[in-house]
């Protein structure tokens, strides 16, 4: 083989394992290579994970803490509520045992007053045992005595003791009850009093010469020659047609028309007005137009109480009750109109029915009826709400309107609440200062005067005149008045009132007793 050939083929073979062995440097540098790359992707994944497992833990850490801290909030709000709920409960166990230690205290003093007073009772005992086996000792000596000296037998003795006894026992008791009757009498006579002056109200007032009299201006003093008539035939025909007195004195220019009855009264005025202006005067003439003139106050009285009821806003009433209603613009107690009171209370009255959420037009109706009773003549028997709570039923009243009439002054008990309505209603309307003829210094001194009387009494802490004088309540100290003795203090106040005051109406005496437990929670 030629050397050439030789030597191109080991050139061959030699440049085979020379790329042989750079690939397999190549291989084996890129195999390094991707292992060292692994390598680092595993270490790159393992501080990865490791960060990502270090905020997890983290989290998972914060997060636990976030709910022990809450779960530590809500028990230290549960023990506070404890312990709140707990001082609660420790304030009313310490303020029961302060109310269980007065009461101690108030029963060892009870205690200790038992036994003071049982002492007291029983050295009482003692002392009347021996005051009694001294009387006996005393009796009997005496009754050996009048035996000795009298020479009676022991039956004859006690039987002028007894007799003796008897007669001085009789004279203690006609002494006692001669005492009590002038009581009586004086009671009785201020009762009367009372009832002589209500039942005069009925038919006047208190000022007569205001209130029971009208006058009338003449023309001149020759009229009076003609209304007294030949031989007096027409002031007797006057005075019989009317039923009013008429009174013709020296006064000049005028003459007075005299009568309880207001009504009459003044038809009569009016009617005479008539026979002056005329100038008519004879008996048929004065009948004829004294007739008349009634029939026109009729009309008069349904046209006064018509506008009454409009304007106290009342509906479906009956005309008798209209027209008596009327008749009471005639009518006046204590120098008070009463229809103008009895409007005046039902304006009140629906005002208090209006506060409480009641029907207002029952209230009114209620309070200008209340008074009605005092519209009739005095015929009728008995007190004016009563009276009118008669006029009411027999008028078609519902049960509501006649019970409010006839408990007013509290002569009947009250069934709803429109009674107590029309019962205040008319003390603030009939005692209220300026309402009745009473001066405002007057009503001052008479309020003054009953608190004055309230406070003279020992145990009274404070005592209030109200209600314009018509009520005194009176708070007593109750470590000084018991519970029982209040009704026996009350009776004795209003006794008191009556006995030193001068009123109108009635005033109601109220004691109240209690007692107040104070603490301060600090």
């Amino acid at each position: 083989m030629p050397m050439d050939k030789l030597i191109w083929l080991g050139a061959g073979l030699l440049g085979g394992l020379i790329i042989a062995f750079l690939i397999y440097l190549i291989r084996r540098s890129t195999t390094f290579r991707f292992i060292s790359q692994a390598k680092q992707i595993a270490e790159e994944i393992k501080e990865s994970g490791r960060s990502e497992v270090e905020g997890i833990k983290k989290a998972a850490i914060l997060e636990a803490k976030d709910e022990w801290f809450k779960q530590k909030r809500v028990l230290e709000d549960e023990i506070k509520d404890r312990q709140k709920e707990l001082r609660i409960q420790e304030k009313k166990y310490g303020d029961r045992l302060a109310s269980l230690d007065k009461r101690l205290d108030a029963l060892d003093k009870k205690e200790t007053n038992l036994g003071e007073q049982e002492r007291r009772l029983k050295n009482r005992e003692e002392d009347i045992s021996r005051k009694n086996l001294e009387c006996e000792r005393i009796i009997g000596e005496q009754r050996a005595r009048l035996t000795e000296i009298a020479g009676l037998s022991r039956e004859d003795a006690v039987q002028i003791m007894r007799n003796e006894l008897i007669g001085q026992a009789r004279q203690v008791a006609a002494n006692d009850a001669r005492l009590t009757i002038e009581q009586i009498k004086m009671d009785t006579s201020k009762k009367a009093a009372e009832i002589l002056s209500t039942a005069i109200q009925r038919l006047a007032v208190d000022h007569v010469s205001e209130s029971t009299v009208s006058v009338v201006s003449l023309p001149s003093d020759e009229m009076k020659g003609r209304i007294i008539g030949r031989e007096g035939r027409n002031i007797r025909t006057f005075e019989k047609a009317s039923g009013v007195d008429l009174i013709i004195d020296d006064t000049p220019e005028a003459v007075v028309l005299s009568c309880f009855d207001p009504v009459r009264r003044e038809i009569a005025r009016l009617s005479l007005e008539k026979l002056i202006s005329d100038g008519r005067i004879h008996p048929g003439r004065i009948e004829e137009v004294i007739s008349k003139t009634g029939k026109e106050m009729e009309e008069t009285l349904m046209k006064i109480g018509e506008k009454a009821v409009l304007e106290t806003n009342i509906h479906n009433i009956s005309s008798n009750l209209i027209k008596i209603l009327g008749r009471l613009q005639y009518r006046t107690s204590y120098g008070q109109n009463v229809l103008k009171h009895s409007m005046e209370a039902a304006w009140i009255c629906g005002i208090l029915a209006a506060e409480l959420g009641l029907d207002q037009e029952i209230a009114r109706r209620a309070g200008l009826l209340h008074d009605i009773g005092k519209a009739v003549d005095q015929e009728f028997e008995g007190t004016h709400a009563i009276i009118g709570a008669n006029i009411a039923r027999k008028n078609g009243e519902s049960k509501i309107i006649v019970n409010a009439i006839e408990a007013h002054h509290e002569e009947a008990e009250a069934t709803s609440v429109y009674a107590a309505l029309v019962q205040a209603s008319d003390a603030i309307s009939g005692a209220r200062p300026g309402a009745r003829r009473e001066m405002l210094e007057t009503y001052m001194q008479r309020l003054a005067k009953l608190e004055e009387i309230a406070n003279s009494v020992e145990g009274v802490n404070k005592s209030y005149a109200i209600q314009a004088g018509r009520e005194l309540r009176i708070i007593v100290e109750p470590t000084m008045v018991e519970d029982a003795q209040t009704p026996l203090l009350a009776t004795e106040i209003a006794a008191q009132i009556e006995k030193e005051v001068q009123y109108p109406g009635q005033i109601k005496v109220t004691v109240i007793r209690e007692t107040r437990q104070i603490a301060m929670a600090k």
